[in-house]
């Protein structure tokens, strides 16, 4: 199975957020910007069979973007395991849940994806800024581990493609 992860876009900072950290939207900026993204992406033909978001609001708008962009509404999910506190052990539950198929996206938060996908290829140090995609075809056993596979920084998605 391909496992794409896909860290929210750009969001308001937190020290200027003033409610439950949840409801935390993406900035005007940060949906104009995934959009550009959600372009190039498309043009990746990345095969999803669905994509799994975190329930946070700005995981969640992240996720209806792309869907929206890929055409893929209805195969797009909430997964509270991609909440702020993912790790590999709750990556190995939504990749039970999606077992059957060949590749998922999932978009979430920081420090956790990350770290998650450090340890799927080997002890990696790696940082998913707002808005990077990253690859990793995972590989059977357990527990999970991987090969990075895609590594594309937000600067490179939301580069204006000409076509």
């Amino acid at each position: 199975m391909r496992c794409y992860f896909l860290r929210h876009g750009l969001a308001g900072d937190r020290e200027d957020w003033h409610d439950d950290d949840s409801l935390r939207p993406l900035t005007r900026e940060g949906v104009e910007k995934m959009k550009r993204e959600a372009r190039t992406i498309g043009q990746l033909d990345l095969k999803l069979d669905a994509i799994v978001s975190s329930p946070l609001v700005r995981a969640r708008q992240t996720a209806d973007i792309v869907a929206k962009k890929l055409k893929m509404r209805d195969r797009l999910t909430e997964d509270a395991n991609l909440g702020l506190d993912f790790d590999p052990e709750r990556l190995a539950e939504v990749v039970g849940v999606h077992a059957g198929a060949g590749a998922i996206m999932l978009v979430g938060h920081d420090p956790g994806m990350s770290t998650t996908i450090g340890q799927l290829i080997g002890s990696a140090s790696l940082e998913m800024k707002k808005g990077s995609l990253a690859g990793v075809e995972i590989l059977e056993g357990s527990p999970l581990s991987g090969q990075l596979i895609l590594l594309l920084p937000p600067t490179v998605l939301a580069a204006r493609v000409r076509r």
